[in-house]
């Protein structure tokens, strides 16, 4: 078959034509008994094509028809032997690659910067996690990749341990040398597995970082919704064969996802494999091109920052993606997140995340220059603002606190007997759950660690900023859940 074609989604087409009766779920049958007011927003071509797995239209669970050859020519296009198409997003993705090469007591190896998904794959499939601390940028308070050396040594010191995960690119676009991290494991008979959901753009245009599949991983979960083009929740699992079994892998997967699919997510992943195998390196380009040039201007506005190839050189930023827009807002004497509501209230601008000293956005195929433009003047006029200040502002110092020793595996704590605590009183206790700001979902605490007197401190930064913290049972996180200790009998 051909890159142009759409199987899946020319599939669906043929049968909306058809106008079969129904009987049949999903039970609005074509819109008809759906809400008039959203039926009139969504549309009926949309609406007809929300179908479920009958016969002509193949079964994710186990395709054998259109479906097939959609996911085959995505294989094709990321230069994968298998790839599985996801409606569980990427987490679904990411759950399912890690469950399918680990079991209880199993280690794996992974950078501590991990998303939450990654973390909860761990806690559902028993496995130990092996943390390898990821570089921090002690300018931008962020965290990049690991290193060619901390791999070698994990594996030295962790012979059995299942596999190895790397992020790639990070959420911020650093990608560290995983064509070399690769073959190190593989030296060691371990498996790769990458979460790039932040990067499935990068297998299509040679000017950024190598893709999971062209640096030869084994596996990558790749968001397709996030930079490609698909449906939000819709991304797919890319696999090589040799260290991991496709068949284990759709397996695991079918035990993770729902039999009801979404037609709607499984056709946009469809077309945006087309477009992206077909018009990548152009619509690319352009993006690429576009991002430097708005990287450029926003360098010429005081008190800003936008990152750019002078990141690169350390062993953790081996390449960068520069579609992502790192902004360091701190000499302004304004955190991230109060840039972020300033952009929101006055200009009507929404970005991809915010932290204590950054806002992050994102440049996609989606974008023009007229977008460019009305950031760009947007950030002027903020810098403008503080410049008129009567009184003088200082600079955000950048606050990093340690990563915590985990003193239980995930699984142990999260099952564990446990109580609720202030969080005032909770310092030298275990965590029994997970404790992150989202976005980006990585935890600043996981099941299993020791609470730590600067890692509470700087939870209550991020509460005090408004970022949003997240993952405790209590909501105002006043309580915390650790792990009930019992005092020795006299």
């Amino acid at each position: 078959m051909s890159q142009n074609q759409t199987p899946l989604f020319s599939g669906l087409l043929e049968h909306a034509k058809k106008n079969p009766v129904q009987f049949h779920i999903p039970g609005h049958k074509k819109g008809v008994g759906i809400d008039p007011d959203f039926r009139n927003f969504i549309g009926d071509n949309a609406l007809s094509i929300d179908l479920i797995n009958i016969g002509p239209l193949d079964d994710l669970h186990q395709p054998k028809g259109i479906i097939k050859q959609a996911q085959d020519l995505a294989a094709e296009a990321f230069g994968a032997d298998r790839t599985f198409f996801s409606v569980q997003g990427t987490s679904g993705a990411i759950i399912a690659m890690i469950m399918a090469v680990c079991g209880p007591e199993d280690k794996i190896i992974v950078p501590r910067n991990v998303h939450k998904s990654i973390m909860s794959a761990i806690v559902f499939s028993g496995a130990i996690p092996v943390f390898i601390h990821p570089e921090i940028d002690e300018d931008l308070g962020i965290s990049h990749g690991i290193t060619t050396d901390s791999v070698e040594k994990a594996l030295n010191q962790h012979p059995d341990a299942k596999a190895i995960l790397v992020i790639n690119p990070t959420y911020f676009g650093i990608s560290a040398d995983l064509k070399r991290i690769v073959e190190i494991a593989h030296s060691h008979n371990v498996p790769v597995l990458v979460d790039e959901a932040h990067g499935v753009h990068i297998h299509f245009h040679d000017d950024l970082p190598l893709s999971a599949m062209q640096a030869g991983a084994d596996m990558a979960a790749t968001s397709v919704h996030k930079l490609g083009g698909s449906m939000t929740q819709s991304s797919i699992l890319n696999v090589k064969e040799g260290l991991v079994s496709a068949k284990h892998v759709q397996a695991i997967l079918s035990m993770l996802t729902t039999t009801s699919t979404s037609y709607l997510l499984l056709a946009s992943l469809d077309v945006a494999r087309k477009q992206l195998a077909t018009k990548g390196k152009e619509l690319i380009d352009n993006t690429i091109n576009l991002a430097q040039s708005i990287r450029k201007r926003i360098n010429e506005i005081d008190h800003l920052h936008c990152v750019g190839e002078e990141i690169l050189g350390s062993k953790a930023t081996f390449d960068y993606d520069p579609t992502k827009l790192i902004i360091s807002v701190k000499e302004l004497g304004l955190t991230g997140y109060e840039v972020e509501k300033w952009l929101r209230e006055k200009h009507n601008i929404e970005v991809e995340m915010s932290d204590l000293y950054n806002i992050l956005c994102i440049i996609t195929i989606g974008d023009t220059d007229l977008e460019g433009e009305i950031l760009v003047n947007a950030l002027k006029d903020l810098a403008q603002e503080r410049e008129h200040l009567e009184e003088k502002f200082e600079p955000i110092q950048v606050l990093l606190p340690d990563i915590p020793i985990l003193a239980l595996t995930p699984r142990d704590a999260f099952y564990a007997d446990t109580e609720v605590i202030p969080f005032e009183q909770s310092e030298g206790r275990i965590i029994a759950e997970f404790i992150m700001v989202y976005p980006p979902g990585i935890p600043i605490f996981i099941p299993g660690e020791i609470i730590t007197k600067e890692n509470l401190h700087y939870v209550r930064e991020n509460l005090e900023a408004g970022l949003p913290v997240q993952g405790p049972e209590d909501d105002e996180i006043k309580t915390i859940r650790v792990i009930k200790e019992y005092k020795a009998i006299k």
